[in-house]
């Protein structure tokens, strides 16, 4: 069995209300919820949150909310991992026979059903423990400059002083919007970012961290331009 794990939970500070706000007419979780379901990868999607408005308008959408999430992991100190091993851990303890679990998380307007397709894809063919989504930096790491208390400025990487940026190798981050792994994996612990994993690379323009009102009034332009508006 397949299922994908949502975390939704309603405490966020720099964007009240982040996982139900609506965003171009729908509450921002029903965009992970609608992906999910057109990707055709899971058996179960359920949503793990400590809120009854965001649980109410994941079952409107399709979500099962099977358990509510305990306080002590629904604070600003929970990771993401403390949730996924209670979750993963709750459908054992039900009996589901999980083999694959997806990690969406909430605020993914741009994540498309053919990326966890592809997520899934690789995890099933090669010897991997996770796959997730990242994309490239869209400068060159290895010139980024730092400032120290009187801000004057110094080279993360000096050596590099005189290197062009076509000459660097490129550099990838997380682009935050899915992770599928085996659930062994999870409940272990094991790190993501390592040699047992590889990344689905999606265009920076499908890219958008979403953490405070000024990245919310960005990715809302971006899903204007991109997708017209279209929920």
């Amino acid at each position: 069995m397949n299922i994908a794990i949502i975390p939704a939970r309603g405490g966020s500070k720099r964007i009240p209300g982040k996982n139900s706000k609506l965003f171009h007419g729908k509450p921002m979780i029903a965009y992970s919820i609608e992906t999910a379901q057109q990707s055709g990868c899971f058996e179960r999607i359920i949503v793990s949150t400590d809120d009854l408005h965001i649980a109410e308008i994941a079952r409107e959408y399709g979500a099962e909310v099977p358990f509510m999430r305990p306080d002590n992991i629904a604070d600003d100190f929970a990771t993401t991992l403390d949730v996924m091993q209670h979750a993963i851990t709750w459908c054992q303890q039900q009996g589901w026979p999980i083999d694959l679990v997806c990690c969406l998380y909430a605020t993914a307007p741009f994540l498309q059903a053919e990326d966890i397709q592809q997520g899934l894809q690789l995890l099933s063919d090669e010897p991997l423990e996770y796959v997730f989504s990242a994309t490239t930096f869209p400068f060159a790491i290895q010139r980024a400059i730092t400032l120290n208390e009187q801000a004057r400025v110094s080279m993360f990487s000096p050596e590099h002083l005189n290197t062009r940026s076509q000459d660097l190798p490129d550099a990838y981050h997380d682009a935050g919007q899915f992770y599928w792994g085996k659930a062994s994996a999870f409940l272990q612990g094991k790190a993501i970012f390592a040699e047992h994993a590889k990344a689905v690379i999606l265009p920076r323009k499908r890219v958008q961290d979403i953490d405070t009102l000024e990245d919310w009034e960005f990715a809302e332009a971006l899903y204007q331009v991109l997708l017209g508006g279209q929920g």
